[in-house]
């Protein structure tokens, strides 16, 4: 997957996820569970972007950046 992939990747979980907060009133546990789940997503993304990106930076080849679980993306600080 390159960057375009991942940028059109995190686009289409952004619009969901105004759609989705949209409707906020008339959530419920399904939809709030989707919109966590989406972030959860989301963080998964932006970090493999920034990856690729420190990869390309510094030399190295992005295609070696990888998708990191949940838990770990999920534990950095904003």
């Amino acid at each position: 997957m390159d960057e375009k992939d991942i940028l059109g990747r995190i686009h289409e979980l952004v619009e969901e996820e105004h759609q989705l907060r949209e409707t906020a009133a008339e959530h419920g546990d399904d939809q709030r569970a989707r919109v966590a789940e989406l972030e959860r997503h989301l963080d998964q993304a932006w970090d493999l972007l920034r990856q690729r990106r420190a990869k390309r930076q510094y030399g190295e080849d992005p295609d070696a950046a990888g998708e990191r679980p949940e838990p770990q993306v999920e534990s950095y600080l904003q």
